[in-house]
């Protein structure tokens, strides 16, 4: 088990940690009630911090950003030494954490998407993981919500039981959503993303080969050109020239140096 703290990475806090040690913070947060916002970021999901001071501030809220990306956790071993010999992908975070959550009898609560993709969800789940238990279900309506609705939605997923909240709104909605809900529910947040879409069997992952070597990007990109090519040919060569600049220390990122959003921003 491997956690060696947060580190800076372009003002963003990234934990240094493998599978185990996500999943044992994860579990031990769950049997406890206590808050745990957990997101999984890639390079994109890193640059949505380093482009918004307020989101910034979310994102070194939560408690637990592990690296998704190949070239985040490349960045960490580059600049702090922290010698981690795999990414933690969000995808496979989320079958880890269902797998300990049906060993440790603890319920979960699906978050997101449209019902017939969580509906495939839990089926796969379930296929998967036969003692794990899917305590409630509930899809997005794809809009902001008002205060009343988040209340609902809070006591909607405390009512069903559930110890752990997995959300797939897509970045940085998801992890917006974590921010604004982990203190109310008082367990962990997972923001997994596309996660849900995989395991679902409605999006293909990119080859094995090419998570690797940190080219998964290439793949959505052939996948999805129209709506992805701003975000990898844009954003990657950013996220390197930004990673050049902390490493010969032109530019200074400060993971405090944020703006504390003024209002609730409440994505359902």
């Amino acid at each position: 088990m491997i956690d060696r703290g947060s580190h800076n990475i372009l003002g963003v806090n990234i934990n240094a940690v493998d599978y185990d040690a996500a999943v044992a913070k994860i579990v031990d947060a769950a049997n406890g009630r206590t808050p745990l916002g957990v997101s999984a970021l890639a390079v994109h999901g890193v640059m949505t911090g380093v482009n918004d001071d307020a989101h910034r501030h979310r994102l070194n809220n939560l408690e637990l950003i592990v690296p998704d990306g190949q070239p985040v956790r490349w960045a960490l071993n580059f600049l702090h030494s922290t010698q981690l010999e795999d990414r933690v992908y969000g995808p496979d975070l989320m079958l880890r954490t269902c797998e300990a959550a049906a060993n440790a009898e603890l319920p979960i609560f699906l978050f997101g998407g449209k019902e017939e993709l969580l509906n495939d969800l839990q089926e796969k789940l379930v296929a998967k993981f036969p003692t794990l238990k899917i305590a409630g279900k509930m899809a997005s309506r794809f809009r902001t919500v008002s205060p009343q609705e988040k209340q609902e939605i809070v006591q909607t997923i405390l009512d069903s039981g559930a110890a752990i909240t997995m959300v797939g709104l897509g970045c940085p909605r998801q992890e917006v959503w974590a921010y604004e809900f982990k203190n109310q529910l008082n367990m962990p947040v997972l923001a997994v993303g596309a996660a849900f879409n995989f395991h679902a069997g409605e999006l293909d992952q990119a080859p094995p080969v090419l998570q690797k070597y940190g080219l998964e990007w290439a793949f959505r990109l052939y996948k999805e050109p129209k709506r992805l090519w701003q975000r990898y040919l844009i954003l990657n060569p950013y996220y390197l020239y930004l990673l050049f600049l902390q490493s010969t220390g032109l530019k200074k990122f400060d993971p405090e140096s944020t703006i504390i959003p003024q209002q609730e921003v409440l994505y359902g």
